[in-house]
């Protein structure tokens, strides 16, 4: 089959919209293009960065049915009929999402470029910890709870890097709003 009939064929196939920020959204008739170019340069939400565009620096972290994933890695039409909600929808009614207050007053930020996808990261990481989920430093795999040392969250932030050196803010401000699991 040619890219020109396969790219037809798609366009001719009745999808399921995919859910962004709570709004549907047609997806591209182009079954190559990455979940984090439709959310940019279909959609026009630049809040997801596209940083190393190869999944190794985190700056396009966005959820998709509160999971995170690596958007630069991931096709559009894989998400067919999913909810992704990216670092604009986080907050609500006008409000910033709590995270997002603590990174500011943690000056967990310095250029701001990897800062969204390390609060959506922040944001499944902490989910994650509260179902349960070990991480490689994990040190009781059998306890109902997992206590976010800093070692734990430092292990499970490791995909999201700051090239500034804000980590000890991210830390800080991760620490503040998740501060009942970090006991």
């Amino acid at each position: 089959m040619s890219k020109n009939s396969t790219t037809a064929s798609r366009a001719t196939t009745a999808t399921a919209p995919i859910r962004i920020n709570g709004s549907e959204a047609q997806l591209p008739n182009d079954p190559r293009v990455s979940l984090l170019d439709f959310l940019r340069e279909h959609l026009g939400l630049h809040g997801t960065k596209k940083g190393c565009n190869q999944g190794a620096c985190g700056a396009c972290t966005v959820l998709v049915d509160g999971e995170r994933i690596l958007s630069c890695l991931a096709l559009a039409v894989q998400y067919e009929g999913r909810s992704v909600t990216t670092i604009e929808g986080l907050a609500a009614n006008g409000a910033l999402h709590p995270l997002q207050e603590a990174f500011i007053e943690h000056d967990g930020f310095q250029c701001g470029y990897c800062t969204p996808g390390q609060i959506c990261s922040a944001v499944a990481m902490a989910e994650e910890v509260r179902r349960g989920v070990p991480s490689h430093v994990t040190e009781d795999l059998s306890a109902d709870t997992i206590p976010l040392s800093r070692d734990e969250l430092r292990e499970r932030m490791s995909g999201n890097l700051c090239r500034c050196g804000a980590h000890n803010g991210i830390v800080a401000a991760i620490t503040a709003i998740y501060a009942e699991e970090a006991k």
